[in-house]
C-alpha cells in the first residue's frame, strides 16, 4: 500500500509492501527512504503533531508510540496520511535541474521572485501570549455551543490591550452582522456600528487585537487545523490591522477521553510570510468546491522545502500562541449584538434593575450595553466620555445617568 508522510518538509510518499506491517517497520522504511534516524522520529495520525514546538509537546502523541502496533489497527490503509515530526535536519531530494540561458529554459522575473518566496515554518510568534477575560470568552462559547450547537460558523473581533512584552489581553468580543454556514463565515460589516465600537474601545484604553471564529462539528471530520478559506479570512483581518501581535483564535468541540464533547480554544498568529503573500496578492482567492481545504493555492510558484509548488499546506502559515485567562474590568451579562434575538431598550431596563445594588459605573461597565447606548448618544463625545469613566472607575456624571435612565424607562 501507499502511505503519505506529511512532515515540516511537505508531503512524501512511501510504499509499504507488507500488508501486516507494524509501526516499527514503518519507522524503518522512513529511516531507509527518507534518511531520518529511528530515534529522531515521532509518528502520529493526529495532524496537531506538526504544531508541536517542544519535546514535552511531542510526548502527548502516543497513538503510534508502540513499535509493535499493526498499521491496520490504526485504520491506516492505502492513501492514508501519517504525520511525522523529527529532530535535526536532512537533505530532501529536489527537482531536476534545468539550466538557464540559451541551452535551457530562460529565467523570468516571476521565477526570480518565486525563488525569494520561500515558505518555511515561523518558530516564534510576535505575541508572547493571549489571555482571555473569562466572562467574555464564556459568553461567546456558550452561544455557539448552546444556541448554535456548533452547526454553523460564528465569529467576532477581539478587543483589549497589548503590553510592551507582546502580551495580548482580550477583554471583550464584538460580533458584527454576519452569516455563517457549515464551511463559510461572512461578515456584513457596518461602518457606523464599527465607529461606535472603536469609540468605546478608545475610551476604555483598548484596541482591536484579533479575530475569533468557530469551527463546526462538520469541519471536525476534516483533515486540517485551519481550512484554506479560514486562512484567507484570518490573513485578511491580520493584514488590515497592521498589528504585529494580532491574534487569530479558533473555538471548536473536541471529544475527551470519556467520549464527551468539550469546548476547546486554540490561538495562532498568521506567519509573517503568510501576511506578505496575502498583501502582495499571491493567494488564489477563488476556492472551488473540489479543492483540498488543507492546501492554500498560490497564483505563482513558491518554494516549500526545496520544491517549487503552487499548493502550500495551511499549517506552514500558523504560529501557535499560548493561551491564558484573566478576570478583566468589564462584565459580559448584557445581551450581545447581532445575534438571533435583537437587543432592545427593554434589555437596558432589565439590566439596570438587576444590577441596581452596584455602583452606577459598575452597572454600565459592559461593552455590549455601551454599544446599545451608542445608538442614541453621540459617538464622538458622549460614548468615549462614558467609556473613560468606566476605564478609570470614575463617577458617572448626573446628566448621563438621567439620559440612560430615561432611555431605559422609554422602553
Amino acid at each position: 500500500m501507499l502511505l503519505r508522510i506529511r512532515s515540516r518538509d511537505g508531503l512524501e510518499r512511501l510504499t509499504v509492501d507488507n500488508p501486516n506491517a507494524t509501526v516499527g517497520e514503518l519507522k524503518s522504511l522512513i529511516q531507509n527512504n527518507l534518511r531520518i534516524p529511528l530515534e529522531n522520529q515521532t509518528l502520529s495520525t493526529n495532524q496537531n503533531l506538526l504544531l508541536a514546538k517542544t519535546a514535552d509537546d511531542l510526548t502527548r502523541f502516543v497513538d503510534m508510540a508502540n513499535p509493535n502496533t499493526p498499521l491496520a489497527a490504526l485504520n491506516l490503509g492505502h492513501g492514508s496520511i501519517v504525520f511525522l515530526a523529527y529532530e535535526g535536519e536532512r537533505t530532501v531530494a529536489g527537482p531536476n535541474f534545468h539550466p538557464a540561458g540559451s541551452f535551457g529554459r530562460k529565467m523570468t522575473m516571476d521565477d526570480l521572485v518565486a525563488k525569494q518566496m520561500k515558505v518555511t515554518r515561523q518558530e516564534n510568534p510576535h505575541c508572547e501570549l493571549v489571555s482571555f477575560d473569562r466572562d467574555c470568552a464564556n459568553a461567546f462559547q456558550h452561544y455557539v455551543n448552546d444556541t448554535l450547537a456548533f452547526a454553523v460558523k460564528r465569529g467576532g473581533f477581539m478587543y483589549g490591550t497589548v503590553s510592551e512584552e507582546g502580551k495580548v489581553e482580550v477583554d471583550f468580543i464584538y460580533e458584527p452582522p454576519q452569516q455563517g454556514t457549515e464551511e463559510n463565515l461572512t461578515f456584513f460589516r457596518d461602518p457606523e456600528e464599527e465607529k461606535a465600537v472603536e469609540a468605546i474601545a478608545l475610551g476604555l484604553g483598548m484596541r482591536r487585537v484579533g479575530f475569533i471564529f468557530t469551527q463546526t462539528v462538520g469541519q471536525d471530520k476534516k483533515d486540517y487545523t485551519l481550512s484554506n478559506r479560514e486562512v484567507l479570512q484570518a490573513a485578511e483581518f491580520h493584514a488590515e490591522s497592521e498589528l504585529k501581535e494580532w491574534v487569530t483564535a479558533m473555538v471548536k468541540l473536541e471529544m475527551n477521553e470519556d467520549g464527551a464533547a468539550d469546548v476547546h480554544f486554540e490561538a495562532f498568529q498568521m506567519s509573517d510570510m503568510c501576511i506578505r503573500l496575502f498583501k502582495e496578492g499571491w493567494f488564489e482567492t477563488e476556492i472551488g468546491e473540489d479543492q483540498d481545504p488543507k492546501l492554500s493555492k498560490m497564483k505563482k510558484d513558491v518554494v516549500v522545502g526545496v520544491k517549487d509548488t503552487r499548493e502550500v499546506d495551511n499549517d506552514f502559515f500558523l504560529v501557535v500562541v499560548k493561551i491564558f485567562d484573566h478576570q478583566g474590568p468589564l462584565s459580559s451579562t448584557f445581551p450581545i449584538e447581532n445575534r438571533i434575538t435583537p437587543v432592545t431598550l427593554g434589555a437596558l431596563k432589565t439590566h439596570l434593575n438587576r444590577a441596581k445594588s452596584l455602583p452606577y459605573v459598575k452597572q454600565i461597565a459592559d461593552f455590549h450595553l455601551m454599544l446599545l447606548l451608542a445608538r442614541i448618544l453621540d459617538v464622538n463625545a458622549d460614548i468615549p466620555a462614558l467609556a473613560a469613566c468606566v476605564h478609570t472607575q470614575s463617577a458617572i456624571p448626573e446628566g448621563y445617568k438621567l439620559l440612560i435612565e430615561s432611555m431605559a424607562n422609554a422602553s
